[in-house]
């Protein structure tokens, strides 16, 4: 095919799917209104009595006959409606004495409004109206039901938002409590990363620990339990390596793991090398069985001083280092870390093997989210 056919066609296939994307947002901000309104509307005559009992089930079912072929208008989605104006109506905006469905819809006016949206959550000055309408129905409701918060939620969110968290994503991430743990990490940016702003962003593109639930070294095929060390770790990392890089995040590739460095005759192996998109730099992953020993810093600081000598490209920013161990006095660890010039972070991970059945148990049930997604299905 001719060149300029070629670029004719990469620009209207461009056109056609930004344009199915945008189609795609504004259905489902519209949804959202859409169902925030109904919820609403059931709140309003159902909570006081006026409906009486079984109304739901009714408007339903009736629902169902005058609509043949409507999905997502079962009794216990409009009563998810209801939850989800319920828990948010702090941000309506609208009259509730003489509230007008059939007008709210005509005029696509459900009580979000932009201009007051920051006085009912004068707090959260960086979550806006495009962010709440910008996840799906189910996640909202997930979110809802396991977090009770306004801070904490706003937080899953606007992560839903940027990561593109799929539900299972999301529920994979409220299990792990990254609320708790995001911002926390043991490091030394703030003294070897500038300016400020960049230092901020690292701080914030780590967590303090890291659940790295795939790997159960139970099921590994091993002799001896001191063979369960750096290297099974390292090699489950590896073969679910999409698994990890979401954990961590989606602007995180994979470079490779044992990655050889060749400097003055010394011969060096880094666990597992990323390159993170949003800092514009490689990331070196030490991973360590045990306690951490600060000696670990040294090795790590070591690996960074040759990558950025003999690896990073003129356009990218310093190396930066973390270390996953199993377990770590933080207080020590914040203490020390300051001694030293290269940008590094100390975080711990868990496996299955050391989850709690609590834990285990939050972490998504196929049946539970067979469950949440009927609303996505219908």
């Amino acid at each position: 095919m001719d060149q300029k056919y070629r670029d004719a066609v990469q620009l209207i296939k461009t056109a056609i799917l930004q344009s199915q994307y945008e189609a795609a947002k504004s259905a489902n901000e519209k949804q959202l209104m859409l169902y925030f309104g109904i919820g609403k509307y059931i709140s309003l005559n159902s909570r006081n009595g006026f409906w009486g009992q079984g109304a739901i089930d009714t408007i339903s079912e009736q629902l169902t006959r005058e609509l043949p072929g409507l999905r997502g208008f079962s009794s216990r989605n409009l009563r998810n409606m209801r939850v989800f104006y319920e828990e948010w109506s702090t941000l309506d905006t609208s009259n509730n004495e003489n509230y007008n469905l059939a007008e709210a819809s005509a005029k696509s006016s459900y009580g979000f409004d932009v201009q007051i949206w920051q006085n009912r959550l004068p707090n959260l000055e960086s979550f806006s109206v495009e962010a709440f309408l910008g996840i799906s129905f189910s996640n909202h409701l997930l979110i809802i039901s396991k977090v009770k918060s306004y801070d904490e939620r706003i937080f899953y969110i606007k992560r839903s938002v940027s990561e593109k968290y799929s539900l299972e994503q999301l529920k994979r991430s409220i299990a792990a409590n990254d609320f708790e743990h995001q911002g926390n990490l043991s490091n030394n940016f703030s003294s070897t990363l500038s300016p400020a702003v960049k230092a901020f962003k690292a701080i914030n593109t780590f967590k303090d620990e890291y659940l790295l639930d795939y790997i159960n070294v139970e099921e590994i095929d091993i002799r001896d339990s001191a063979d369960i060390d750096e290297k099974v770790v390292e090699n489950a990392i590896v073969n679910n390596v999409k698994n990890f890089i979401l954990t961590f995040g989606r602007d995180f590739a994979f470079i490779g793991n044992q990655y050889h460095l060749d400097a003055f005759g010394e011969e060096q192996y880094i666990d597992l090398l990323f390159f993170n998109r949003e800092l514009n730099c490689l990331v070196a992953v030490e991973l360590k069985r045990g306690k951490f020993k600060p000696s670990y810093l040294g090795q790590l600081q070591g690996y960074l001083s040759v990558l950025d000598g003999y690896e990073k490209k003129p356009h990218e920013n310093p190396a930066i280092g973390l270390i996953l161990c199993k377990d770590m006095n933080k207080s020590f660890v914040d203490y020390v870390i300051q001694d030293y010039s290269k940008p590094m972070g100390v975080a711990t991970y868990k496996t299955s093997r050391d989850m709690s059945e609590e834990l285990k148990k939050a972490l998504p049930d196929i049946e539970e989210l067979k469950r949440l997604l009927d609303t996505e299905n219908e």
